[in-house]
């Protein structure tokens, strides 16, 4: 060999392994002792995101992941393909109030969503509110909050990037203006106008303090506001409120963390002024839909798959409840009151099914889907004919469809048009045994007559918390990863709510680690059954899946090549104390508690980072994220960089107007997953097509 050529090769090896040398960060330990162990955080500083040092280390940061990231092949005809996917025409279900449909649109040639009415349900479609009109930042969204009984005054949000605050806006339809009554930017769970336009009611959080439901009268500051409930609870429990559709009757519920361990219903009369009177307070969770003058309740309350209650919100006491819905083999996903209907959603095998009954539990036979895939409960009010449901699967974009209750009968709403081949993949459901011998279900999506050879590229994802199922659902990512010759993963793993309460206690508290096991028990799967090898096999997740990938890289950091872990929580000894993250408690434990303490310091990815061979990892958060605390990812990424004894990139994708949210721009959409595609295609050997 040419010993230029061979000293050619050494240099350039030897460049690409200084490209893969992360920034210095300073370590600063601060060290405590929780329970009698003593606990050093080399990063707390980290934590004040405003600081300027912590400002100027995000800065180098960028620099290093936009060194490598602009540096991966193929990233012009990622782009491009995603584009493809994503900039497409699409429309939101529609709400309906005195025969107009108020709904959200992005046309192709658009970034961002905005709100229209058609005045009929084949009618022209009108612009109310275009978000370039209301705000210069391109990264804001805009959305619905509330539309009065005549369709004549609308709510809308402006929610800026991904945080979860919004600013709330009025605005009369028919004058097309904006009214000198609002809400300055807040984090509110609920709004509502009075069908006379004279005042609103809004339930609003506040770091610290909790949540409280206000009555604002029309002319008034907002500072003048009347807080109707919620004195007394504290930052743990949530408060919401809903109206009924006859405007006769307040709800309001206090839930005790998210998923609610405890649950408190209140109801008032709002015709006579009554006083507000205690429904029910149990430790179980309450899905609440109002029907006329009966309020249905689904509830876990005794029943692991969930059970629905009428009540008579005449005469509320519990020796009155009906139960009209009881607790079947299958847990109920979802339900909803519209048509003089009750619509109950369930899951037989992670696939929607959903069964119609009237008010008194009489079934009336099961709603016709499109396919075998996942389905939402039709959307509408109780005395309107018309509702709405939207139907999805794996290979099937979300179309919306319009269903006339009394009758049946349905019709296309909308479909996106994806310009991809569908008829070229394929969908199959897997059962796997988990490290306890647990069956798990596995989706696998891929294009037809792949060979089994053992290296296929694969993307693997999970969730496993909070009791919320993983559905199959059409997404850009999956469809173009399968073009790829790839093969997309999805576990259903415990902590979920694909098989009730049962399954989600199986991975909450200190069975965390059952969440884990099963997706280590996934990817060994897909090993040993020739899907792939570890070199090849790829994660990604977010939010508690973020947490997910926390755990697989400190816990099992051999059997993958590449992961992306998204608005993650990682330092468990100290989560409850940033932002919202007291909220949690109810899922994950505190370390504030001895015992629970023991078993979130053994798995808390933050505190089992290690010297020793990480595969390519990417954090993915912002600044706007103000549910999950950035600074998870900012001291993780820190850590793990300064552990690393691997040539393999550890970087941070930080975008300050990022959020857990998403933020409501397709460009930017676009921006993020490109990044995310050429970092697990350059990884893992992808060949783009």
């Amino acid at each position: 060999m040419d010993k230029r050529i061979c000293l050619l090769s050494i240099s350039v090896a030897l460049l690409s392994a200084a490209d893969f040398t992360p920034p210095s960060t300073r370590a600063d330990p601060v060290t405590e002792t929780l329970h009698g162990v003593k606990i050093t955080d080399p990063y707390r500083w980290l934590e004040n995101q405003d600081a300027p040092e912590t400002r100027a280390w995000l800065a180098e940061q960028d620099k290093y992941a936009r060194r490598y990231l602009d540096s991966t092949a193929g990233r012009d005809a990622i782009r491009k393909a995603l584009e493809s996917l994503l900039k497409i025409d699409s429309i939101g279900a529609p709400i309906l109030r005195n025969s107009r449909y108020f709904f959200s649109r992005r046309l192709a040639s658009e970034d961002r969503r905005s709100l229209l009415m058609r005045r009929g349900y084949k009618d022209n479609d009108e612009i109310l509110v275009d978000p370039g009109a209301v705000t210069s930042d391109a990264t804001s969204s805009v959305n619905y909050w509330g539309i009065t009984p005549d369709g004549g005054v609308v709510a809308y949000g402006i929610r800026r990037g991904g945080e979860d605050e919004t600013e709330i806006r009025l605005m009369d339809v028919a004058k097309r203006k904006v009214l000198p009554d609002g809400l300055p930017r807040g984090r509110y769970f609920g709004f509502h106008i009075k069908p006379d336009k004279t005042g609103f009611y809004y339930s609003r959080f506040v770091v610290g303090q909790g949540s409280r439901v206000y009555y604002h009268a029309m002319g008034s500051q907002p500072s003048e506001d009347r807080e109707i409930f919620g004195k007394g609870y504290g930052p743990t429990q949530n408060v919401g409120f809903g109206i009924s559709d006859n405007e006769r009757w307040l709800m309001l519920v206090v839930s005790e963390g998210v998923p609610a361990a405890k649950s408190e219903l209140y109801v008032q009369d709002l015709k006579t002024n009554g006083p507000i009177q205690t429904i029910v307070k149990a430790d179980a969770d309450f899905n609440i839909n109002i029907a006329g003058d009966s309020l249905l309740l689904n509830t876990n309350w005794n029943a692991p798959n969930r059970k629905i209650f009428r009540v008579d919100l005449k005469n509320p006491v519990r020796d009155q409840w009906q139960e009209i819905v009881p607790e079947s083999a299958q847990a109920i996903t979802g339900t909803s009151a519209a048509g003089g209907r009750v619509f109950v959603s369930y899951l037989e095998n992670v696939t929607t099914r959903i069964k119609q009954f009237d008010i008194d539990g009489k079934c009336l036979g099961d709603l016709k889907l499109p396919g075998i895939g996942t389905a939402y409960v039709p959307s509408g009010q109780w005395e309107d004919d018309q509702a709405f449901f939207t139907y999805t699967s794996y290979v099937e974009p979300a179309a919306t469809w319009r269903l006339m209750v009394s009758t049946g009968k349905q019709d296309l709403w909308f479909r996106p048009k994806v310009p991809i081949h569908t008829e070229n993949m394929e969908t199959k459901q897997v059962w796997y045994s988990s490290k306890d011998g647990t069956k798990v279900p596995m989706f696998l999506v891929h294009q037809k007559g792949i060979p089994l050879d053992g290296n296929r590229p694969v993307l693997l994802t999970g969730y496993g918390g909070f009791n919320l199922p993983t559905l199959p659902g059409f997404n850009a990512i999956a469809a173009w990863w399968t073009e790829q010759g790839g093969v997309f993963a999805e576990a259903n793993l415990r902590g979920g709510g694909e098989f009730g309460e049962s399954w989600h206690k199986a991975g909450m508290f200190e069975k965390k680690q059952n969440v884990f096991d099963d997706f280590i028990a996934a990817g060994e799967w897909l090993i040993q059954n020739k899907y792939t090898n570890p070199r090849k096999l790829g994660i990604l997740g977010g939010s508690n899946g973020g947490l997910l990938m926390g755990a697989m890289m400190t816990q099992r950091p051999d059997l993958f090549g590449a992961i992306i872990c998204g608005a993650p929580l990682l330092d468990m000894l100290r989560y409850q104390k940033l932002s919202v993250g007291a909220w949690w408690v109810s899922e994950y434990g505190s370390a504030d508690d001895a015992k629970q303490f023991e078993y979130l310091y053994k798995y808390s990815p933050y505190h089992n980072v290690r010297k020793t061979a990480y595969p390519a990892i990417m954090f993915s958060t912002g600044d706007a994220d103000t549910r999950v605390d950035p600074s998870h990812a900012r001291k993780m990424a820190a850590l793990v960089q300064a552990s690393n004894t691997a040539d393999t990139p550890v970087i941070l994708r930080y975008d300050v107007k990022g959020g857990h949210s998403g933020i409501g721009s397709v460009n930017k959409t676009i921006e993020e997953q490109v990044d995310w595609m050429s970092f697990l295609c350059d990884r893992l050997g992808v060949k783009i097509r």
